[in-house]
C-alpha cells in the first residue's frame, strides 16, 4: 500500500462503476482525490462511500465533460485552491445509440464524439499544460474498450470513439514524452456496471461475450482499478502509448 503517495489524481466519471472504483484503489494507495461527473448528489455519494472505505476526504467537481467551457471553467476553480493535477483518468463515456449505423442520428453521433473523445483531450491537454508549465511528471490513464480494437456491431459510434481515443494515446505519448508526461489507456471487455447492465444482465447480449472470453465471464470494476493504479505509479515509469485489453481473453478468442 502507498504507491500513490503524495499524488493528486483527478478521475472523471467517477460517480459510480469503474470511476469510482479507481478512485477508491487510489484512495487505499495513498493518494488524494478529485472526483469528477455531472451530477453534484453522485459525486456526493460516491465521496462518502470512499471516505467510508479508506478514511480519505475527497473533493468533489460537478462538470459536464463534453462541454469545453465547462471543463475550463473546472479547472480555474482548481487553480484558485492550488489543487495541482499529477495523475488523470479520463474514464466519463457516454453510449446515447445501441442500432445499427444506417438509421443512426448525428444528434447521438456528436453527443458520443464530444463526451467520449473531445472532452478526454481537453482533460488530457488542461493536466499536461500545467505539468509542464510546473516541469512536473504526469500520468495520464484513457479508459478505451476492446470495442476500439475489434469490429462492434450495434455498437459502431462507440467504437469509434474508442478506437480513436487509443490512437490519440499513442500520439500524446510521443509528443509529451519529453516533458515526462506518461499517456497510456486501458481497454476493458464487459464489465459489471450500470453503464453495461443492458448487456451484462441480458443472457444473449452477455454470451457473445462470454462465449469469446478465454475466462468465460465478464469482470467487475476492481479489476479494471488494480491496473490503472499500476498505470499511475512510479513501478510504471517506462510505460508510455500502450493500450493494455482487460479482457478477460476475449481479443485472444
Amino acid at each position: 500500500m502507498g504507491s500513490l503517495d503524495g499524488k493528486m489524481a483527478l478521475v472523471t466519471g467517477a460517480s459510480r462503476g469503474i470511476g469510482e472504483a479507481i478512485a477508491t484503489q487510489f484512495a487505499a494507495e495513498g493518494a488524494q482525490l478529485v472526483l469528477v461527473s455531472r451530477k453534484r448528489d453522485g459525486l456526493e455519494a460516491s465521496a462518502q462511500r470512499i471516505l467510508e472505505a479508506t478514511g480519505v476526504q475527497c473533493r468533489i467537481a460537478p462538470c459536464n465533460t463534453g462541454d469545453l467551457a465547462n471543463v475550463g471553467a473546472m479547472f480555474a476553480e482548481l487553480d484558485d485552491a492550488g489543487v495541482r493535477v499529477d495523475v488523470l483518468v479520463n474514464n466519463a463515456a457516454t453510449n446515447p445509440y445501441f442500432g445499427p449505423m444506417i438509421p443512426l442520428e448525428y444528434t447521438a453521433w456528436d453527443k458520443t464524439f464530444d463526451v467520449n473523445l473531445k472532452g478526454s483531450f481537453e482533460f488530457a491537454r488542461q493536466v499536461a499544460t500545467r505539468c509542464m508549465d510546473d516541469k512536473r511528471p504526469g500520468s495520464i490513464i484513457n479508459l478505451s474498450s476492446v470495442y476500439g480494437m475489434t469490429g462492434a456491431p450495434y455498437q459502431g459510434i462507440y467504437a469509434m470513439t474508442k478506437a480513436a481515443l487509443i490512437s490519440l494515446t499513442m500520439t500524446l505519448a510521443q509528443e509529451w514524452g519529453p516533458s515526462k508526461i506518461r499517456v497510456n489507456a486501458l481497454a476493458p471487455g464487459l464489465v459489471d456496471t450500470k453503464f453495461a447492465a443492458a448487456i451484462v444482465h441480458n443472457p444473449a447480449l452477455s454470451a457473445i461475450f462470454t462465449d469469446r472470453s478465454a475466462l468465460k465471464r465478464h469482470a467487475v470494476a476492481e479489476e479494471i482499478a488494480g491496473i490503472a493504479t499500476f498505470l499511475a505509479s512510479d513501478a510504471a515509469s517506462f510505460i508510455t502509448g500502450a493500450t493494455l485489453p482487460i479482457d478477460g481473453g476475449y481479443l485472444a478468442g
